[in-house]
């Protein structure tokens, strides 16, 4: 039986969809991506925000801007797409974007906009360890 594609996050393979409009590959990843072992997923962008965006993180359950404003609908949206696709590719694995309030895995930003970290994980991460599929982020590959 052939090894079932990994899902990855899309700003880790390099592709323009992080928050801040930058891009900032990580090579492993890429690699993976190369080889047709991996599949890039964005799920901020398939829940419908732009690339730039504005930074949100975690606070008291719901993502949300620094201002306040609540992107958690949007966050679910896609997560609930990323694990479509998962479905869809057979996926069992992933390597998310670390802290992210999407792919963040056992540790995510506070949702004080002071990078203080905190246990927990982000909707998309958690949403794809509800349903037996395990979550790793790049840090865990490189180290």
């Amino acid at each position: 039986m052939p090894d079932t594609p990994i899902l990855v996050s899309a700003c880790l393979a390099g592709i323009h969809c992080r928050y801040n409009g930058e891009v900032e590959p990580f090579e492993p990843v890429v690699d993976l991506v190369r080889r047709g072992r991996a599949v890039p997923f964005c799920p901020e962008v398939f829940g419908g925000l732009p690339t730039p965006r504005n930074p949100c993180e975690i606070r008291d359950g719901r993502v949300v801007e620094a201002d306040g404003t609540d992107r958690t609908a949007e966050y679910r949206r896609g997560a609930e797409e990323g694990l479509r696709l998962a479905g869809l590719m057979g996926c069992r694995e992933a390597v998310l974007k670390a802290r992210s309030p999407s792919c963040g895995s056992g540790e995510v930003f506070d949702g004080t906009f002071t990078s203080t970290r905190a246990a927990g994980d982000g909707l998309f991460a958690r949403l794809l360890k509800a349903h037996g599929i395990v979550v790793r982020t790049e840090e865990d590959l490189a180290g």
